[in-house]
């Protein structure tokens, strides 16, 4: 049986992050990191990665340097911070996302490559197989997109009478946003759910698609699994607060800050893991004979005061499996 938390939530402050370091620095190796989110939303996670690289030997400053490419949520610019890092002739690239893998990809065969992705990374063009990925790439698999079925099965016996249910996803990440729609359509459906799809690429959309939430009025709100959502999740969780929809989440970071429900394997884990890779890596070993790592833990969070807040009461059937619950 696995064990459950019941923990207080906390508030804490994002570690500030190194400013870049130039590629080749005083002979040391040098890892690009590239993604799609903003530097301040995404130290946490950075701050794991690191954690990961320190146990394969390598600490920043000392002998690794590494050297930051963020594009702030535009999807544009990942190839040309992509081939910039290539140009700079780094020991490799560790990309989180699938949006930047496949710009690293594109960038580069030569370079090794990490990935950190919430998708099937063969089906996504990555590499030829999980145990044997061949070419330059290797990563880690967190299947959030996996579990979207579940995450939808969740939030329906939280709120057993909604009957609509928004989907909120990013259509400038279009790859993820149609993963994300071919996955939870078929999903409602068998449940009796209705889907309103809604979109939001920028903290001002994401705005405007709330403020269409007091004429709609839907059941409850789906966010869909996405760097840019996660990286404006305070934004998202006070929004869904505010007008009073039950939502669910794919990353326990929303509900530490109230959100009421996430379901997810831990992505600070899966940065760790990129992290350990990244050393292994520098140490001389192949992308190609490091097989994908596939998540294995997953764990369903529940925010009792924000379920008190919206009226609800958390069924026993989901206290019983929670693995943790935020009193």
């Amino acid at each position: 049986m696995r064990r459950r938390k019941f923990i207080t939530l906390l508030g804490a402050g994002a570690a500030a992050l190194p400013i870049a370091a130039p590629a080749q620095q005083a002979g040391i190796p040098v890892i690009g990191i590239l993604s799609l989110q903003s530097a301040g939303p995404a130290a946490r996670f950075l701050n794991a990665f690191r954690r990961g690289l320190a146990e394969a030997g390598y600490v920043e400053g000392q002998n690794v340097a590494i050297d930051y490419r963020f594009t702030e949520g535009r999807l544009e610019g990942l190839p040309s911070l992509a081939a910039d890092l290539v140009r700079r002739q780094v020991s490799m690239i560790a990309a989180f996302g699938p949006a930047a893998a496949l710009a690293a990809k594109a960038a580069t065969t030569t370079i090794p490559i990490v990935f950190n992705v919430p998708d099937d990374p063969v089906r996504l063009g990555l590499v030829a197989s999980f145990a044997r990925p061949s070419g330059n790439l290797t990563g880690i698999n967190f299947l959030s997109g996996e579990l979207t079925a579940k995450r939808l099965k969740f939030l329906h016996e939280l709120v057993p009478a909604a009957t609509r249910v928004t989907v909120l996803v990013n259509p400038v990440n279009a790859t993820n946003m149609e993963i994300m729609l071919r996955d939870v359509e078929p999903a409602a459906r068998a449940i009796g759910l209705q889907i309103q799809v809604l979109k939001a690429s920028t903290s001002h959309e994401i705005e405007a698609t709330f403020a269409t939430f007091v004429r709609e009025r839907p059941d409850a709100l789906f966010v869909g699994n996405d760097p840019f959502f996660s990286s404006r999740h305070v934004q998202l969780v006070n929004l869904a607060s505010r007008h009073a929809i039950p939502a669910t989440y794919s990353q326990r970071e929303y509900a530490d800050v109230g959100g009421l429900m996430s379901y997810g394997s831990s992505v600070t884990d899966a940065y760790s893991q990129v992290g350990v890779y990244a050393g292994r890596i520098l140490k001389g070993a192949k992308p190609a004979d490091l097989p994908v790592v596939q998540a294995s833990k997953f764990a369903l969070v529940i925010n009792l005061p924000t379920a008190r807040m919206l009226g609800l009461t958390v069924p026993p059937s989901l206290l019983a499996i929670a693995d943790e619950v935020i009193e």
